[in-house]
């Protein structure tokens, strides 16, 4: 209830007034690129600029990669994602899985969050990691996770069709840094050219052997090597 981006985006000018900030920097990767640009597009004359890793902008196209692209690239992950799934509903795995999710029984509701949130791990990185898999799936926050990524993912981030790419204009102005594995799986790279496109002035590093995981090292680097250009910046 109350959880849109419009919300979101309320809560961070609240906390912003609360601190008595009158411009910052914004820092996100993945839905935090979605939040970030969401924000910044709203309220551009309260930022510095952004830095950005694996752009996602929660489009239909977007969506249907996660959901079923993915399978032509980890055919074993989706097979054990859609495990629990009846055959008849998987032509709609968003509807069943938000249905499991939402449903008050921890017996349905936590194998299908450990499901969810194990398929979007093991996609995550160029090469296997359990632990990067282990650190999402069997986390306090697992259930958290996968219902809030389902209900946006369900709602298109709230957002009109494209929103986040036309409204680039109102944030040419500022400082931004675009960082994205170029085998980035979960959210692909397309994306984050498109908004390159939109925003030339933009920063673009397509970071060579890595996937979607800031944790892996090259995104690692590219983000604190940005960061790094902002302190230079002032």
């Amino acid at each position: 209830d109350a959880n849109t981006t419009a919300d979101l985006i309320g809560d961070l000018e609240v906390l912003r007034t609360h601190l008595s900030v009158s411009q910052w920097h914004l820092f996100g990767g993945s839905w935090g690129s979605t939040l970030a640009l969401a924000y910044a597009q709203t309220y551009p004359d309260h930022c510095l600029g952004l830095i950005l890793r694996g752009i996602f902008t929660c489009s239909a196209r977007e969506v249907d990669w996660f959901l079923y692209g993915m399978r032509r690239v980890f055919p074993d992950a989706w097979d054990d994602f859609v495990e629990a799934i009846p055959l008849a509903e998987r032509g709609d795995l968003l509807t069943a899985y938000r249905t499991r999710l939402n449903d008050p029984d921890p017996k349905v509701h936590a194998p299908a969050a450990r499901a969810w949130a194990t398929y979007e791990a093991r996609c995550s990185t160029l090469r296997p990691n359990p632990n990067v898999v282990r650190a999402i799936s069997d986390s306090p926050s697992t259930v958290a996770l996968a219902r809030i990524e389902a209900h946006y993912l369900a709602n298109g981030a709230f957002l009109a069709p494209d929103q986040l790419i036309d409204d680039i204009v109102k944030i040419r102005h500022l400082s931004g840094a675009i960082v994205h594995g170029r085998y980035d799986m979960v959210c692909p790279i397309e994306t984050a050219d498109r908004v390159a496109r939109a925003w030339p002035e933009a920063d673009f590093t397509i970071v060579p052997g890595a996937g979607h995981s800031a944790l892996e090292p090259g995104n690692r680097k590219a983000l604190l090597d940005a960061v790094e250009r902002l302190k230079k910046r002032g």
